[in-house]
């Protein structure tokens, strides 16, 4: 198999890359096309975007956390049966990790993949110098299969004119077709990105007009025929199995409007392995799902609605039973806020969470840590028995005062340039619970996952025992 493919990719972070990204899989999808969405990068939101508009769990590929036989892996076992693969990019073609063009950036996954490029470009306030620009990216490494333009925020026809003439005369790469300027059209943003799907209002009749302004304006079919004729993949690396769990477990998933953030590579690898998912809402239900041996705890905007979750005693209590009492539990970011004792906002409420840690999460006007990190994970906890170092991402605006009466899993540490540029320590650990503002990528090490089904498993057979007596 060929496996049908194209990047979308940006000069930089604001050119409309995900706008155009969820209009031309719409226009795909009115096609009768199955679509297999990817995202470049460790990013959450724009993922659920492409779900929503596609109906398949849109996957991240990430070459910095993730070596590129797993990224091959990753998008091999997605993109079987479907008829096309889509992938976004990541800020600019080039961006990555520090100044490394082939560490984690849009540029570096299409090479692993062998993946026709659209460059998007900001057209707006410019004619010639366009071809300048596209020149630069065409020249940077030209390992890059860069195939087509896509202009964007342009005037009109008139403009489009313009700019092909000018891009066309000077470089070899074709445009592809052009969006015109619409603020209807926009998706909008708050302080970690754009506002997440599940809170978009009126989200398909936005994404219907876009994709009704990229069929006018773009050629879909070039598209098409560019992504058919690309390269086979060599699949004889891709493993047939995962190891499996030796006993099966139900884990507690939360999931709703305040936590939404997950890998969905990490949850499908939990349930390859043996386990069985069980979502729930800490806004909206009153219990924890029966028969759960195990809790997830992903990130999310805790913060935007911390008054519901407040206001939700019974879950807060039910939960903090659960924990008491040994469930293991995993906790990210926006999981680890719900599990300390209170949020406080930037207008200065306090919201009283499940109160695990001693200690209170408090929003801020700012990034507090942004980027990916080595997370050395050095006392046993559920997700290993072992020290061990894997990569990881942050990317919050809280903090957690840190207390003597906390007690930490891991050391983290900022690389740049092949130095150790920072350290700190995060990961909370209390009872069987380790939560921390690391986000991790299962397939980083695998073996993360088992232990945590292997621990559920330990605390099911503990509470069978129990019973019995």
């Amino acid at each position: 198999m060929n496996y049908p493919r194209f990047v979308l990719a940006g000069t930089q972070s604001g050119v409309g890359k995900t706008t155009i990204s969820i209009g031309i899989m719409a226009a795909l999808k009115k096609r009768g096309l199955q679509i297999q969405p990817f995202k470049v990068g460790p990013d959450y939101i724009d993922p659920a975007f492409h779900t929503f508009v596609t109906g398949n769990h849109s996957r991240n590929l990430d070459g910095w956390m993730l070596e590129s036989k797993v990224i091959r892996e990753l998008f091999l076992k997605n993109s079987r049966k479907k008829d096309i693969a889509v992938i976004e990019g990541v800020m600019g073609l080039y961006d990555g990790f520090g100044i490394e063009k082939d560490q984690g950036s849009t540029a570096h996954i299409s090479k692993i993949l062998d993946a026709p490029v659209f460059l998007i470009v900001n057209g707006n306030g410019m004619s010639a110098s366009a071809a300048a620009q596209i020149m630069g990216y065409r020249d940077f490494d030209k390992e890059v299969n860069l195939k087509g333009i896509i202009l964007n925020n342009l005037s009109g026809q008139k403009h489009y004119d313009l700019l092909k003439g000018a891009i066309e005369k000077y470089t070899d790469i074709p445009c592809i077709g052009y969006m015109q300027s619409n603020s209807a059209i926009q998706l909008k943003s708050r302080h970690l990105g754009l506002i997440p799907s599940v809170e978009v209002e009126d989200l398909k009749k936005k994404i219907d007009r876009i994709a009704e302004m990229i069929e006018e304006t773009i050629d879909i079919d070039q598209i098409i025929t560019i992504a058919e004729n690309t390269k086979p993949i060599d699949e004889t690396a891709l493993p047939k199995t995962n190891k499996i769990a030796t006993q099966e477990v139900n884990i507690g998933i939360a999931y709703d409007k305040a936590f939404n953030f997950y890998y969905q590579d990490n949850l499908d690898l939990l349930e390859e392995m043996g386990a069985r998912l069980i979502y729930f809402s800490p806004i909206e239900d009153k219990k924890l799902p029966k028969d759960i041996h195990g809790l997830y705890f992903g990130g999310g905007f805790p913060e935007m609605f911390s008054k519901e979750l407040e206001e939700n005693w019974e879950m807060r209590s039910a939960i903090r039973n659960a924990i008491n009492k040994g469930i293991p539990t995993y906790a990210e970011c926006g999981g680890l806020m719900y599990l300390t004792e209170a949020i406080t906002n930037l207008d200065g409420n306090r919201h009283q969470m499940v109160g695990v840690f001693p200690t209170e999460s408090k929003m801020t006007n700012r990034l507090q840590r942004f980027g990916y990190v080595h997370v050395n994970i050095e006392k046993p906890c559920v997700l290993t028995e072992q020290p061990i170092s894997i990569r990881a991402h942050e990317f919050h605006r809280s903090i957690t005062e840190e207390t003597e009466n906390c007690s930490y899993g891991y050391r983290v540490e900022k690389w740049s340039d092949g130095e150790c540029i920072n350290t700190w320590f995060c990961g909370f650990l209390k009872q069987n619970v380790l939560a921390g503002y690391a986000h991790i990528h299962f397939y980083n090490n695998k073996d993360l996952a088992l232990n945590f089904i292997d621990n559920c498993a330990a605390f099911r057979n503990r509470r069978c025992e129990d019973h019995e007596k």
